[in-house]
């Protein structure tokens, strides 16, 4: 089986629940599974030393998740237009995996949850594409062939899979966010396989 890293922060949920519908997505590709990590929240005074495993959740990602993966779907919820800084902070520390070209011609997806419609989705998702297109990775976004593009009165843009998740982060992901997240991670999969990018 070929690993699809799904690698998300999330605050409050949703992030998380749309990794787990693009995990469902690639899951649907024979020969493919998805791998679900996490990163730990940084501190904004000083490093934290954070125990090994997360207490609840998935585990957190390892330099080594990313260099066993045959591609990589890109999580984070908007922080002022940006990916969050826990996610910033690990890609910062991937210089080994850059140094040795690890994720050079691997597919990856971005995708992301917003408190407000407006609130920065589509530069969240750019923010994300930039150390991945350093890192030599192959950027998928979603084609309008996927008719909840056309019609979504919530998330979803052809950079990736989005979420409005409202003031309250109480919005429930809607049917056309639904189908777009397992669309994506069945296109990063299939894509994949097509590359023939084994483990």
């Amino acid at each position: 089986m070929a690993e699809i890293l799904v690698l998300y922060y999330s605050r409050h949920g949703s992030t998380a629940q749309l990794a787990r519908l693009i995990a469902r997505g690639i899951e649907r590709v024979p020969g493919m599974q998805a791998t679900l990590r996490t990163v730990p929240d940084v501190s904004p005074l000083c490093a934290q030393v954070s125990d090994a495993i997360p207490e609840s959740g998935d585990p957190y990602v390892s330099k080594d998740d990313l260099r066993r993966c045959a591609g990589l779907a890109l999580g984070s919820p908007t922080r002022f237009g940006n990916m969050a800084a826990p996610l910033k902070y690990f890609l910062d520390t991937t210089s080994s995996v850059w140094l040795g070209g690890d994720l050079i011609g691997k597919p990856a997806a971005v995708f992301t949850s917003t408190s407000s419609l407006h609130g920065g989705q589509e530069s969240t998702l750019l923010s994300m594409m930039l150390p991945l297109l350093h890192h030599g990775m192959l950027l998928l976004g979603l084609p309008y062939s996927e008719s909840g593009l056309l019609h979504t009165r919530s998330g979803g843009t052809p950079y990736g899979v989005s979420h409005h998740a409202g003031a309250q982060n109480d919005q429930p992901i809607s049917d056309d966010e639904h189908a777009l997240a397992v669309a994506l991670g069945e296109r990063l999969a299939k894509t994949a396989a097509a590359l023939g990018r084994e483990a």
